[in-house]
C-alpha cells in the first residue's frame, strides 16, 4: 500500500507541507499548472532549497499581484467549485477549509460559511490549500499517516490583536489528534497545517513499517538555534499492503421514490466527486413497494461533499453512516506479449506474490478486432503469458 507519512517535529504549516512534497519529488510546474485554473489574479510562486542545521530542503512562498481580502467561507468554496481543477482536488481543498471554518466558527459563534476574517481568506492560504489537494492526488498514495504534532508555545500578533500560541483554531483542529511537547517559543502549527494533517491523516504514531522510496524536506520560515526547523514527508509501500486495513466510511440510504434517469445521474456525480464505490441493491420496503439501497464508499476527507450529492441530487431525507475497515491487495501493472500484440495485465499482490491476475480489457478488445479473433483467445493468451509474472 502506496503511505506517506509526515514527520512534524517541528509542526506543520501549509507553505512547510507543500514545500516537503515537492522536496520529495512532486512536480512543481504541475502544481502551478494547476493552480492558474483559479479564477484569481496572476500567481507568482518562489521555490527556493533553503539548509536547516546542514539538512537542505525546499522553501514554498506564495507572491501575489492581488491584494488580501476578506473572504468568507462560502466565497472560497464558490472560488474552488468555479475553477476547472480535478473533482478529487476540489473536494480535498473544500474539505480542508471547511475544517479551519467549522472551527474558527466554533470560537466566534458563527455559522462556518458565515466565517468572515482575514486568515482563511488570503490567498496564500488559498494557493497552500489548492496546491497541496494538488499534490497529494499526483501522488496517489492510498494511507497518509502522521506523528504527534508539535505546536509551539507564547504568543502571535494577530488582526484581532494578540492571541496565545497555539492559536485557539489550531486547538479546535486538533481535537483527538496526539499532540508533541515543544517549547519552541514560536507558531510551530499553523491553522492551515492543522486542517491538513487533521483531513489527510488516518492515524497517528510513529513510521508504519515500508519500503522507502523517498524523502522530502519543507524548511519553515524561522531557522530555530536549538532544532532543525524541517517537516519531513516519506513515502513508501507499506508492508501492511496485503494485510493493514484501511479506515473509510460507509454511507446508506434506502431510496424507493426516485426515477432510474435520477439514479443512473446520481451515481456518475458520486463516482465523480470522488466515491471509492458506488452501488445500488434491490430492497423491498414499507407497504411491499420495491426499492433501491445506495451504498457509497469513501474516506473522511470526501464524506460531507458526498452527503451533499447525496441529498442534492436524490430524493432521500436521512443517509446512515458506518466506520468500516477495508483491506486491500497490493497492485501492480504490467505488459506481456501475446501471438495478438502486447497486452497489459493487472496483478494483485500478497505479502508480494501475486495471487490474480487480470488482463486489460480494452487492450485486449483492440487487439481481438484488430486480428479478427474472439475476445477471449486474448485474454487467455495474455494470463498464459503472464504466468510467469506469478
Amino acid at each position: 500500500m502506496k503511505t506517506l507519512y509526515l514527520d512534524c517535529p517541528m509542526g506543520i504549516s501549509g507553505d512547510m507541507f507543500l514545500a516537503a512534497l515537492i522536496d520529495l519529488g512532486v512536480d512543481p510546474k504541475m502544481i502551478l499548472r494547476e493552480l492558474k485554473k483559479l479564477p484569481v489574479d496572476k500567481i507568482d510562486v518562489e521555490i527556493k532549497k533553503a539548509a536547516r542545521h546542514s539538512i537542505t530542503g525546499t522553501t514554498f512562498k506564495v507572491k501575489l499581484a492581488e491584494a488580501h481580502h476578506h473572504r468568507t467561507f462560502r466565497d472560497i468554496k464558490k472560488i474552488i467549485g468555479e475553477s476547472n481543477l480535478a473533482p478529487k482536488v476540489k473536494s480535498l481543498s473544500t474539505a480542508i477549509f471547511k475544517v479551519i471554518a467549522e472551527a474558527e466558527g466554533k470560537i466566534h459563534g458563527i455559522k462556518a460559511d458565515e466565517v468572515h476574517f482575514h486568515e482563511i481568506g488570503a490567498m496564500d492560504s488559498i494557493i497552500d490549500i489548492v496546491g497541496a489537494a494538488v499534490a497529494v492526488d499526483s501522488l496517489k498514495v492510498k494511507k497518509v499517516v502522521s506523528s504527534p504534532i508539535a505546536l509551539g508555545t507564547g504568543w502571535a500578533r494577530t488582526m484581532h490583536g494578540t492571541i496565545p500560541i497555539p492559536a485557539p483554531a489550531t486547538l479546535e483542529i486538533l481535537k483527538g489528534v496526539p499532540t508533541a511537547a515543544s517549547t519552541a517559543p514560536f507558531e510551530l502549527t499553523t491553522p492551515t497545517g492543522a486542517a491538513i494533517v487533521k483531513t489527510l491523516a488516518s492515524s497517528f504514531g510513529p513510521m508504519p513499517p515500508m519500503t522507502i522510496e523517498s524523502a522530502g524536506y519543507g524548511a519553515g520560515k524561522k531557522d530555530f538555534k536549538e532544532s532543525a526547523n524541517l517537516l519531513r514527508a516519506v513515502i513508501g509501500s507499506s508492508s501492511e499492503g496485503a494485510e493493514g486495513a484501511e479506515r473509510l466510511i460507509l454511507l446508506e440510504t434506502n431510496i424507493d421514490d426516485m426515477s432510474p434517469q435520477v439514479a443512473g445521474y446520481l451515481m456518475e456525480r458520486l463516482l465523480s466527486e470522488g466515491a471509492l464505490d458506488a452501488f445500488y441493491t434491490p430492497v423491498q420496503m414499507k407497504k411491499g413497494r420495491p426499492g433501491v439501497l445506495l451504498t457509497v464508499l469513501t474516506g473522511s476527507e470526501n464524506k460531507d461533499s458526498l452527503l451533499e450529492v447525496i441529498f442534492a441530487e436524490s430524493t432521500t431525507i436521512g443517509v446512515r453512516e458506518t466506520a468500516v475497515l477495508r483491506h486491500c491487495l497490493e497492485r501492480k501493472e504490467a505488459k506481456v506479449k501475446t501471438p495478438y500484440g502486447v497486452v497489459r495485465v493487472k496483478l494483485a499482490l500478497r505479502a508480494g506474490r501475486a495471487v490474480n491476475v487480470q488482463p486489460e480489457y480494452e487492450d485486449c478488445r483492440t487487439a481481438a478486432q484488430k486480428k479478427g479473433v474472439a475476445l477471449k483467445l486474448v485474454m487467455d493468451a495474455a494470463r498464459e503469458a503472464a504466468r510467469g509474472l506469478v
